[in-house]
């Protein structure tokens, strides 16, 4: 029974280690309750007089963005800013021919009087990060603005961040993301679920708290010697801006996170874009907990309690891996638990943890109803969206699990771009896409297997004990069943 064991233990430390990141949810959900009977005020900027408005650069770091450039830069030249008092840089990595058609297209907002440049490196050293840390040198601002080539701020949005900065203890403001093409798939549809919980439950359960928070590389400003107090920008992970913001946060800089102002964005609407950003996220999650897991731990200047809140947060992306170790154990478990009649108990014990599930459950709908309202139509559809999320996000975890390894272990890989495409209702548009990738992950053949896998476990359903089979686990190898299935079959197919 010495392989029984083996499994059992593995399979309760995982299970273990899900509902203490559970726990964790729970108490960034009471945080963030209680924030919303906080109406706190501060001292801000007073924009209304010349004299006190601050000097601001917008950086635009962008590689290759054929479809959504032309976009981005009319977009960017609306905000609504003193022109005196504002520079944009546009901070071009491009190896194609966007490097010309963007190079034009500055030049005619220059002769609108708009202060606006375009910096260009020889190599990609360091990658965005890199190019964030060029254009730093030459940036006149006190404050710095960044965005991705996807995303559009309004017109006001500098007005309703940079106030913020009176108070010198703040060294980043960042923004809620919104979403123009949330409702384009399935697929955005659960990426735009995911990305709500963090950007609702997360940034103001930690930040209400005083718990560190992270700049999430876009849609953010910083305070430019908080950047070089913090050591500047470094390409040593995948997630320059989690860097960042914790060798911030370390060197007690205050970062301010505004729920209520939001910055739409496009949301990749081919799997294997997603698949590389989200291989990226938890990779470089990873790679950040490597890097700063003992400068968390040994800092004398944050509480106990923010330590712990610090490395779940730097563990994020490592959950997928336990969610995976117990969906591939589970079905072993399925069988030891008909075979061996003396770990009754335990197995009623472990019962308990489905409570992780209604934790989640619980934090997910506080996020829905908050953005689409109560009610009993409003519950049965997140019933459903849950399913759905919870399923295909299951499905990404072996994938997901490939990078946190990687992460933890210390293999680097280069930075690889998510692909833009500038679409919203046009079905068919992505397809003419240039910079999508073309291959197959061989990762994608055992996800096939997977489905394979867990087809077995829900007949094993039937098949095991002496009273009619056990189905107590069925509800979970569906969804396993239906996850793997999606990203497989989409992954084949390239679809939407």
């Amino acid at each position: 029974m010495i392989l029984e064991t083996i499994v059992i233990i593995i399979y309760t430390i995982a299970l273990l280690l899900i509902f203490i990141y559970a726990l964790a949810q729970l108490n960034l959900l009471f945080n963030y309750l209680s924030s919303k009977k906080n109406n706190e005020s501060c001292a801000s900027f007073d924009l209304s007089n010349p004299e006190e408005t601050p000097f601001a650069t917008i950086q635009l770091p962008v590689y290759n963005e054929m479809y959504v450039m032309e976009r981005l830069l009319d977009n960017i030249a609306k905000i609504n800013y003193p022109k005196d008092k504002l520079e944009i840089q546009v901070l071009d990595d491009s190896t194609d021919e966007t490097i010309e058609t963007t190079k034009n297209h500055i030049a005619t907002l220059q002769t609108k009087g708009i202060d606006i440049q375009h910096i260009t490196r020889t190599n990609r050293k360091g990658f965005k990060a890199g190019a964030l840390k060029e254009g730093l040198k030459t940036a006149k601002g006190e404050f710095i603005a960044i965005f991705d080539a996807d995303f559009l701020p309004k017109e006001d949005w500098l007005k309703r961040t940079v106030p913020y900065f009176k108070d010198k203890s703040i060294g980043v403001v960042q923004t809620r993301w919104g979403h123009i093409n949330r409702n384009y798939s399935v697929l955005t549809k659960i990426q735009a679920f995911a990305l709500d919980a963090h950007f609702t439950l997360e940034q103001v359960g930690r930040n209400s708290k005083g718990h560190f928070i992270n700049f999430n590389g876009t849609a953010g400003v910083w305070r430019k010697t908080c950047i070089i107090d913090a050591g500047n920008w470094e390409g040593d992970t995948l997630t320059e801006d989690l860097d960042l913001s914790y060798r911030a946060q370390l060197k007690n800089w205050k970062f301010k996170y505004l729920e209520d102002v939001e910055t739409p964005a496009e949301l990749p609407i081919v799997i294997s874009a997603a698949r590389s950003q989200q291989f990226r996220w938890n990779k470089g999650g990873a790679e950040n907990f490597r890097k700063m897991m003992w400068k968390v731990l040994k800092n004398k200047n944050i509480s106990s309690k923010t330590k712990v809140h610090g490395l779940l947060h730097l563990l994020n992306s490592t959950m997928f891996l336990n969610i995976l170790i117990v969906a591939v154990l589970s079905i072993p478990m399925l069988y030891i638990k008909n075979e061996y009649a003396h770990l009754k108990l335990y197995f009623y014990v472990m019962s308990f943890f489905v409570i992780s599930t209604l934790i989640f459950f619980i934090c997910y709908w506080i996020m829905y109803r908050k953005m689409y309202g109560g009610g009993i139509k409003n519950f049965m559809n997140y019933i459903g969206m849950f399913f759905v999320f919870f399923s295909i996000a299951m499905g990404f975890s072996l994938h997901n699990s490939i990078a946190v390894l990687e992460g933890h272990l210390g293999k680097k890989s280069e930075f690889v771009r998510t692909p833009k495409f500038n679409i919203s209702t046009i079905k068919d548009g992505w397809k003419k896409n240039k910079y999508l990738k073309k291959t197959v992950s061989i990762h994608v053949i055992f996800e096939g297997l997977l489905m394979l896998y867990f087809a077995f476990g829900m007949y094993s359903a039937f098949v095991v004990g002496d009273q009619g089979g056990d189905f107590g686990l069925f509800p979970f190898h569906l969804m396993l069943f239906l996850g793997f299935g999606y990203v497989f079959i989409k992954s084949l197919t390239s679809k939407v």
